[in-house]
């Protein structure tokens, strides 16, 4: 049996330490132990020692801080980012060695930062300790390092803190120390400390430079530099991308990671809120800091479904939350609560006390972000949600949490890897590409620190390895150790346009190639890629055909079937033909067959959000209007009629429907600030009152009526109706059927005579009107289906109520409007079933909701291209754009 000698290797960095571990593994040296040197001055301190880590030193700062007198800095050490800036503070005194104690008389700023030291290591267990007292406690046992270590060879450093420095010296006067520097710089103090330096030749690679338009080119132009490798047969493991600050570019590389399919290792970890577990924390924190709304529990709800609070709801639990309603209240919360029936469940049973305790939990703020997060978080979403709170103070978790970043799960010795210059430095590959040489960029500014400033602490002290010169030696560092290729590649300008400098570290190259965004790439990255290289491939492409053909045909003044096109008597058209109708959806048919089409056969519409509103827009305004205007003219009518009724009584009646329709509309819709909605209240209010007090002489014995069901609608409401609303509606002569509610409707006592009202809240016409272009078909409708509902015996007037103005625009002749009206349907029923849904005047107006369907601009360009040849197409149906 054959024993192996045990020996020790150390490397800097994750990524050094797994390719060590795997040539190891290859090589079968058993035997040999690859760790860090801080790793490696904790195994000869022995015991229970172990380094301070990064989660523990923020935890205790986080329990001392608020308790501690900080002088100086006692305003903002509640402020988020002073707990992670304490932390960088006390990391860089003790990797310098500073004695903060030793110094807390040469100034007060130093006396609060030791002290908060010395509270922050009362609160850690005996072993964890600094790296000033694991060198002290290493240096006691320096005389075991030969048995616990072996040989030691330090590999692929260019530097050393200071506060590992005196260990160097120790264990060289101890044992064979050898410093396998190859190419690399070799520090000054390390010839004082008795260590074998060994030195190598330097690498001559291939280098060339170039510029790319941006940084999100750059990353393109560097993942189409990696795939052509790939494509030769390189290795994955051979290829690396790099960069001084690879933050900047993070984004870029996961977004074309996922396009290109190549296997990107991250060297530094992933955004945390890149991945579902980062979304479902991202999600909790959104509702702990902004408060509770009905998207964000829509959002928790789809990433945390599994939680406790929520596994208890039914499947589809979300469909008894009202679409359109933000949610954003307590007082909301708890109406809709309140009115949630059993039936309204998908299962018919009551979850309403699960839900209000989701509700009530997650209502409890920032305050309970730890309980709260306990909650609904479970395993790896826990793990991030915790750690965010470590980081920084519950009121800004949001921030916190975008700041946080993990493995992103890929083996990084078979993988591509994107890494900073740093870890590139100290496990050199074949193939390397450095992107970010911009001056300011790389190498990177000195910049002080956060707590201590240079008049405090001098810099060169606080910081003896400054970043700038770590930039410049990890350059370097890459130059000399990459034996394939390098590239060294620019940004012309910033994501702004700004003109962007070369770093100095290009100095001694010349400005290289220029590449242009848009040119042919030699070799595509991704399918995306590829098609946009290839015009001619991409023009087979049956998408690419259809997409060109429509553009083509969108330019031309002549219809075609990307214009509304359609073979006649298709069986999607005759079924909307059909379809019970409306006087909207026969005003859409008259003035934008396009429109009609896309709304009724297709099923679009525009998407409605429910984030709050600053105003209602002029549709919702409408909608509340007229709830009030029903809920009060039935309250009225209940007490007595609005014949009788006098100015106070309906003044009353208008108030208390403001208060309840505004009460459903805040559980149920978008509402605007408390001080917009307030004076939308007042002005539906006065406008209501106004409305109902009209001063025209009502019908003898009259009742009154609102928001009238007939055709087939449902009623709203439970109120009595004149008729039964389930019988059809059908116009002459046409084949519609015709639907919906009328406003007001006032039948006289004896039957005899009817007054059809619809309410108007706009800006009422210049002249007398009929049908206006086709855009009022409502008061002929609506005074045609109360004849056809109550008999031909009664008289029927109908008018247009504008109450804003105090205008009553009636309509003269309701039978010979009703033969006009007749007489376009039957146009516009023909047209389109033959085929021509076709842009009208309405199509890509300022009220058209789908006009995001049209090209860009359409009412300016495309509308006026098209309008000509669609006016001729139309024929007949065009007439009534032109009428009165």
């Amino acid at each position: 049996m054959t024993t192996a000698s045990r020996s020790t290797l150390v490397v800097h960095g994750r990524l050094a330490m797994r390719e060590a571990r795997l040539e190891a593994a290859r090589d079968s040296r058993h035997g040999l132990q690859i760790m860090s040197f801080e790793q490696a001055a904790v195994r000869l301190a022995g015991g229970f020692a172990r380094p301070i880590d990064e989660e523990s030193l923020r935890a205790a700062i986080q329990a001392v801080l608020p308790a501690m007198p900080m002088g100086e800095l006692e305003s903002i050490k509640t402020l988020p980012g002073m707990i992670g800036a304490a932390a960088d503070t006390l990391y860089k005194a003790w990797r310098a060695g500073i004695d903060l104690a030793a110094r807390a008389g040469d100034h007060p700023r130093l006396a609060a930062i030791a002290g908060l030291e010395a509270a922050v290591l009362a609160q850690f267990p005996v072993g964890m300790m600094r790296p000033v007292d694991i060198v002290a406690v290493a240096s006691s046992r320096i005389a075991h390092a030969p048995a616990i270590f072996g040989d030691i060879e330090i590999v692929g450093l260019t530097e050393l803190s200071p506060c590992w420095r005196p260990l160097v010296k120790q264990l060289a006067d101890h044992m064979p120390v050898r410093w396998k520097a190859g190419p690399r710089s070799v520090p000054n103090w390390l010839g004082a400390c008795g260590v074998t330096i060994i030195q190598g030749g330097t690498e001559e690679p291939e280098v060339r430079s170039i510029s790319a338009a941006t940084a999100y080119h750059e990353a393109i132009e560097a993942m189409r530099w990696a795939r052509a490798l790939l494509a030769a047969g390189t290795s994955p493991s051979e290829i690396a991308i790099a960069t001084a600050s690879p933050a900047d570019y993070d984004d870029h590389f996961l977004a074309l990671r996922g396009d290109a399919n190549i296997d990107l290792h991250f060297v530094h970890g992933v955004r945390a809120v890149a991945t579902r577990e980062g979304q479902a924390a991202a999600a909790l924190a959104d509702i702990v800091v902004r408060g509770l709304t009905q998207s964000r529990l829509r959002r928790l709800a789809s990433l945390c479904r599994e939680s406790t609070p929520l596994s208890g709801l039914p499947d589809g639990w979300l469909r008894v939350l009202p679409s359109d309603a933000p949610l954003s209240t307590s007082a909301a919360w708890n109406r809709l609560l309140a009115r949630l029936m059993p039936d309204d469940w998908p299962d018919g049973a009551d979850h309403v006390p699960a839900l209000r305790a989701v509700v009530d939990k997650l209502a409890k703020g920032p305050d309970a972000a730890q309980e709260i997060g306990e909650a609904f978080l479970k395993g790896r979403a826990l793990f991030i949600w915790r750690k965010a709170l470590l980081a920084g103070p519950a009121a800004s978790i949001d921030v916190t949490l975008d700041t946080l970043k993990q493995d992103d799960g890929l083996e990084a010795c078979v993988s591509v890897a994107w890494m900073p210059a740093s870890a590139l430095a100290a496990s050199p590959r074949r193939f390397v590409r450095l992107i970010g040489l911009n001056s300011s960029r790389w190498p990177r500014a000195i910049s002080e620190d956060r707590l201590i400033p240079d008049h405090i602490i001098p810099t060169v002290e606080l910081d003896p390895l400054p970043v700038n010169l770590a930039d410049r030696r990890d350059f370097e560092t890459i130059l000399a150790t990459t034996s394939g290729e390098v590239v060294l590649s620019r940004a012309r300008r910033d994501s702004d346009g700004r003109l962007l400098g070369r770093s100095p570290l290009l100095t001694a190259y010349d400005d290289g190639t220029y590449l242009r965004r848009n040119a042919v790439p030699e070799h595509a990255f991704s399918e995306t890629d590829r098609l946009m290289a290839r015009p001619q491939e991409f023009a087979a492409d049956p998408q690419a055909i259809g997409a060109r053909a429509c553009w083509r045909d969108w330019r031309t003044g002549d219809i075609t079937p990307h214009d509304g096109l359609v073979r006649p008597d298709h069986p999607l058209i005759l079924a909307i033909l059909a379809r019970t109708q409306s006087a909207s959806s026969l005003k859409t048919l008259l003035r934008s067959p396009l429109g009609f089409l896309w709304r009724y056969a297709f099923g679009w519409k525009s998407p409605q959000s429910s984030a709050e509103p600053l105003v209602l827009d002029a549709l919702a305004a409408g909608d509340l209007i007229h709830l009030v205007l029903d809920r009060a003219l039935r309250n009225l009518e209940t007490a007595g009629g609005l014949a009788s009724a006098n100015a106070a009584a309906i003044e009353g009646a208008v108030a208390e429907a403001v208060d309840s329709v505004s009460l459903d509309w805040e559980s149920e819709r978008p509402i605007p600030p408390n001080v917009i909605w307030d004076r939308t209240l007042a002005d539906v209010r006065l406008l209501a009152g106004q409305a109902l007090a009209y001063g025209d002489a009502h019908l003898p014995g009259s009742r009154s009526y609102g928001e009238v069901p007939f055709g087939g609608s449902e009623p709203k409401s439970t109120a009595e109706l004149p008729w039964d609303a389930s019988l059809p509606v059908t116009i002459p002569d046409t084949g519609f059927r015709v639907a919906g509610y009328i406003d007001r409707l006032d039948v006289a006592g004896d039957g005899s005579r009817a007054l059809v009202r619809d309410y108007k809240t706009g800006k009422p016409p210049k002249g007398e009107i009929r049908l206006n272009g086709g855009r009022e078909l409502q008061r002929c409708l609506y005074a045609f289906a109360v004849k056809a509902l109550l008999g031909d015996h009664v008289v029927i007037s109908a008018s247009l109520l504008y109450p804003r103005e105090a205008l009553d625009l009636q309509l003269d002749d309701p039978e010979a409007t009703l033969a006009e009206i007749i007489q376009h349907l039957r146009a516009a029923r023909s047209s389109f079933a033959s085929g021509a849904a076709l842009p009208g005047p309405d199509t890509g107006s300022d009220y058209d909701d789908l006009a995001f369907a049209l090209p860009a601009n359409a009412s300016a360009t495309y509308c006026k291209r098209k309008q000509p040849a669609a006016t001729e197409q139309l024929g007949e149906v065009a007439q009534v754009w032109e009428v009165e």
